[in-house]
């Protein structure tokens, strides 16, 4: 019982000090005289993704490959299938030109670069590993990523309530600090406590450490984002929802990924292969449902069909 209780606290201190670092690092931003959009973009958006950052470096630094493998892509499956799907439940999607622009198509990229990066064993018959040249690789992909977000928000392809519908607070910048020391400090002791109990989770269960991340980690770490969809939704900004969960699995597999593989190589486990195919499926269904329709949007029909796939895709995984 004490270990699921430090993988809830762990949790709850993830979320929290993800909230709290982008609060103080909005706060500075803004009082440097950058605009609400770019630090939407940037701040916010690599914000919600700081809970699979700080559970993966943990997890890279224990050796725990599976489960910072199965963390980014199971993640990036819960976005696009449970997420997108609860979100048009509540209200229909309706998608902004700027989203089918820029971010969907980076999306797609981003489903083809871990394709590529996760199936050594089937492209040249080697052992899997995603070593540190092909993190290098992908966090190139993401500065390539954020100076075309830059760029086109330069150029006015992107518009103020287009890309987060951010407002930011201002606060002093001592507290500003305060609060991005805090979470940060928050980030790291709540990333390893999850990464500690759910190993050991793992093994009491006879769970695989890819399956954990697939599942417990990979929804507990969403929840960010979750949140985030859910209260865009219920406000009447459904285009915000899907933006920040389409930004947040570029930012999950191209940073995340990227930046933990470069901290220690990741063996690949041949189920991570399928897994992967997965995510880049959730990715095209979403893609279907957007551009199916004269409207480009996302109904309720669809969005239940999304989160059936999840649940049956869960089912699987458990399974196997």
């Amino acid at each position: 019982m004490t270990y699921y209780l430090l993988l809830l606290v762990g949790f709850l201190i993830l979320v929290a000090g993800a909230d709290y670092l982008v609060k103080g690092a909005s706060s500075i931003a803004k009082k440097l005289n950058i605009s609400d959009l770019i630090i939407g973009l940037t701040v916010v958006s690599i914000g919600t993704s700081a809970p699979e950052l700080s559970v993966n470096i943990m997890a890279s630094l224990d050796g725990s490959a599976g489960m910072a493998i199965g963390n980014v892509i199971g993640s990036n499956i819960f976005n696009f299938l449970a997420i997108i799907g609860i979100t048009a439940i509540t209200r229909p999607i309706n998608l902004k030109s700027s989203l089918l622009k820029i971010e969907i198509p980076y999306a797609i990229l981003a489903s083809a670069a871990l394709i590529f990066v996760t199936a050594d064993v089937i492209l040249d018959g080697t052992e899997g590993f995603i070593g540190r040249g092909d993190g290098l690789i992908l966090l190139l992909f993401f500065s390539i990523f954020l100076y075309y977000v830059f760029l086109s928000a330069k150029k006015g392809d992107i518009k103020e309530n287009d890309a987060t519908g951010h407002n930011t607070k201002t606060y002093s910048l001592w507290i500003s600090l305060i609060m991005i020391s805090g979470g940060l400090a928050a980030l790291i002791f709540g990333g390893d406590l999850i990464v500690d109990n759910a190993t050991v989770l793992a093994r009491q269960w006879g769970f695989s450490d890819n399956l954990i991340g697939l599942t417990i980690i990979a929804i507990g770490t969403s929840l960010p984002e979750l949140a985030t969809s859910v209260v865009a939704a219920l406000r009447g900004n459904s285009d915000i929802a899907i933006g920040n969960v389409v930004g947040s699995n570029i930012f999950n597999i191209f940073f995340v990924l990227g930046a933990s593989s470069v901290i220690a190589p990741l063996y690949v486990a041949p189920e991570s292969i399928a897994d992967g195919l997965m995510a880049a499926l959730a990715t095209a269904m979403v893609l279907f449902f957007a551009y199916r329709g004269k409207g480009q949007r996302i109904d309720k029909v669809e969005g239940l069909i999304l989160i059936s796939t999840y649940v049956l895709y869960t089912i699987y995984i458990i399974s196997r």
